[in-house]
């Protein structure tokens, strides 16, 4: 896990962040401070063998499942480490106390409700398509374009996490014939279905990013292999410029564009020269 920036650290006092913290810590806290102990617990704080046992399986599959979505910043790290502390502290409140168990399950559901993890609303260069029919016609309208596309859901963390670094991206590359788009496959669920793509709330395949040229798919990432398993993509900035190659495309469009710029020069010079000579 990287050294927390200036940015992120700013990321971090979002609401969103502050309510989530408390409420993954709340037992943890509640037990560790003597005063709220004596509160809460009726004095009684020291943790029992099942109480340790669930923080020490929460404490692995934070680990795992962080390792597993290569968790680099602070901020991805905390968005999937959420929802498994929660999903254990409100276990833990019910095997104390059945009542703080559904006050806790009543602000867990009320965060989720009214406190959604912070969407990236920063500079981009990115075509949110709408429908199917919009996304088949714009990819496949130019030719000799290419089109990196991100099949996304809005309630996925990795989606989250990854919105700032495709929006980068995209102000870094994007071009005429280089264009960056997101199809929402929660809302299209039938394009997902097109590509292959699961949209369940267990998926291991959101985000999922395909480079388009021509109108037709030459790469995906994450990959299944012919045994339907998945294989680990890091969806960071270096992984995602690495594997499309990114800096070469770039270049490459960059020359299709300049030789359709010299021939259209050369063809209005040619009928300039024609229409005077008529």
């Amino acid at each position: 896990m990287a050294f927390v920036t200036v940015e992120e650290l700013k990321t971090l006092l979002h609401p969103y962040y502050i309510v989530n913290l408390i409420l993954s810590l709340s037992f943890l806290t509640c037990k560790l401070i003597p005063p709220v102990c004596e509160l809460v617990f009726a004095g009684d704080c020291t943790f029992e063998m099942r109480e340790t046992e669930i923080l020490f399986f929460l404490l692995m599959i934070v680990m795992i499942r962080a390792r597993k979505t290569g968790s680099l910043s602070i901020v991805s790290y905390l968005s999937n480490a959420f929802v498994y502390c929660k999903v254990a502290n409100t276990v833990l409140w019910f095997f104390t106390y059945k009542p703080y168990g559904l006050l806790f399950l009543f602000f867990f559901l009320l965060q989720g409700l009214l406190l959604p993890q912070p969407t990236y609303s920063g500079p981009q260069k990115i075509l949110y398509f709408r429908d199917g029919k919009t996304f088949k016609e714009e990819i496949s309208r130019e030719k000799k374009s290419a089109w990196l596309i991100e099949f996304y859901t809005a309630w996925n963390p990795s989606c989250v996490n990854f919105a700032p670094v495709f929006a980068e991206l995209s102000e870094k590359y994007a071009l005429d014939n280089l264009k960056f788009g997101k199809v929402d496959v929660g809302r299209f669920p039938e394009i997902a279905e097109e590509f292959k793509i699961s949209d369940s709330s267990f998926s291991k395949q959101l985000p999922t990013i395909i480079l388009f040229k021509d109108g037709n798919p030459v790469m995906y990432r994450p990959l299944v292999d012919g045994s339907g398993k998945l294989l680990k993509f890091i969806f960071n900035k270096e992984n995602v410029i690495s594997t499309f190659d990114l800096n070469n495309l770039h270049i490459e469009s960059k020359k299709v564009l300049a030789d359709k710029e010299k021939s259209r020069k050369a063809n209005s010079i040619a009928n300039s020269k024609h229409a005077k000579a008529e």
